[in-house]
């Protein structure tokens, strides 16, 4: 049983459903975990950093994007930032984040891949002093689950294929959620 009290945070957009199911059936509150990846400038899939919501924004460098020229990050901050705020008043109205201080944190996302832009949400997440920090996903690599094993309390996975190709391959339905399904989703659990 988990302690109370107890707060589901999605990541926006396809951890919305997967963490709708989850507060529900936990009777928890559901709130977003808004977190958005820098692109190091030579591959902008490569997590040179990552934003995470909160006042003030938390910025967390990837140790292994080194090189990083810090224009390029403060560049990449700002943009972020507004896509945030934008996220914030298009899915929330604007309410602010639940407090995390002493509750027990579930964060859902629809699956991980690399894990990079997850890692620096965890590590921003510790700051924000939860009892209890875990990470649900439906599917996941086995080598990733384990380097952000040490980022949580628990983690709850239903599979860990081998080898691992995508995330979309285990879903009949994996298409870009719209802004308006996430409301949706939202409001399933208010």
């Amino acid at each position: 049983m988990l302690p109370t009290p107890v707060v589901v945070l999605a990541l926006p957009r396809g951890g919305v459903p997967v963490a709708a199911e989850v507060a529900l059936a936990l009777h928890a509150p559901l709130d977003l975990l808004l977190v958005r990846k820098i692109g190091a400038p030579w591959n902008p899939e490569f997590a040179a950093a990552a934003v995470v919501e909160g006042e003030p924004p938390d910025l967390v460098v990837n140790e292994e994007a080194t090189g990083v020229d810090p224009a390029h990050l403060q560049h990449g901050l700002q943009e972020a930032v507004r896509e945030i705020a934008r996220r914030r008043q298009v899915y929330l109205a604007g309410r602010s984040p639940r407090s995390l201080t002493g509750a027990t944190v579930v964060v859902v996302d629809d699956g991980i891949a690399t894990g990079t832009t997850l890692r620096a949400a965890l590590m921003a997440l510790r700051r924000r002093h939860p009892a209890r920090l875990v990470l649900a996903v439906p599917v996941a690599p086995a080598d990733t689950l384990a380097a952000l094993r040490p980022q949580v309390d628990r983690i709850v996975c239903l599979a860990t294929p081998e080898p691992f190709e995508a995330i979309g391959l285990h879903y009949r339905d994996f298409h870009q959620l719209s802004d308006d399904e996430v409301r949706t989703e939202l409001a399933r659990v208010h």
